[in-house]
Order: C-alpha cells, then structure tokens, then sequence
C-alpha cells in the first residue's frame, strides 16, 4: 500500500467497502479518484472525505448532507463553516436517534409485557388440565 494513493483493491480492504461503494461515491462526485485509463488511483484526499462518508452514513446523515458539508471545507474560513453545520446537522440528527431509541425501548416494554401475559395464560391452561 502506497501512502500517497490507493487502488480500488486496497481502498476495499483499508475500508471495508466493494468497489461498487466506491464508483457509487463517485458517481454522486463524494470522491475524486485519479483516473489512468481504466484505473482508479485514490488519494489521500479521498481516502479522509470516505473516513466521513462512512462516519456520516452510520449516523444516519443523508448522501446529500454528507456532501453538502464536504463542500463547505473549501469556503475559505478555517473550516468554521463546516463545523457549524456538521454541528447542526449532528444536533438534529441525534434528536432522532434518542426519539427513535424511546420508541424502540417502549416498544420493547410493550412486547415483554405481551410475552409476559402470554406466558401466564398458558401456565394458567396447563395447571387447569
């Protein structure tokens, strides 16, 4: 593995991702791979927009909020306008997250309560026979 680029093939085993993964973030122009013929060479430049590309997708983050805050790294103010939106859209989306983990957990309570009574009722048809 070199340190200046990467190959489809080690970006793959670097990331855990296919290369369809990767020609896909490409397609939606998340990443900017050197092409030589039918070569794809990926730079380090590449390499930490994909480490957030990643991040982003298991946080939930939508491909377009992902790459509008990938564009903003180049607005020219030391990032700050970048910050100020992944920290907004973070924000927002972990507001989801805990409102879907309470859900989650009621529905969870709500289940065990159910096996619960069901459990009881068949005791209940066992000692009676």
């Amino acid at each position: 593995m070199t340190t200046e680029t990467m190959t489809i093939r080690e970006m793959c085993d670097a990331y855990d991702v296919t290369p369809r993964t990767l020609r896909f973030y490409e397609s939606k122009e998340l990443l900017y791979p050197i092409r030589e013929g039918q070569r794809r060479l990926f730079t380090r430049r590449d390499r930490a927009r994909l480490k957030l590309i990643l991040r982003g997708k298991r946080f939930g983050f939508s491909l377009e909020e992902i790459r509008q805050l990938l564009d903003l790294y180049y607005v020219g103010d030391s990032q700050e306008t970048q910050l100020v939106s992944t920290l907004s859209i973070a924000r927002d989306r972990l507001s989801d997250m805990e409102k879907q983990r309470a859900e989650l957990d009621e529905a969870i309570d709500e289940l065990r309560n159910q096996m619960t009574l069901v459990a009881e009722m068949l005791t209940s048809r066992s000692s009676a026979a």
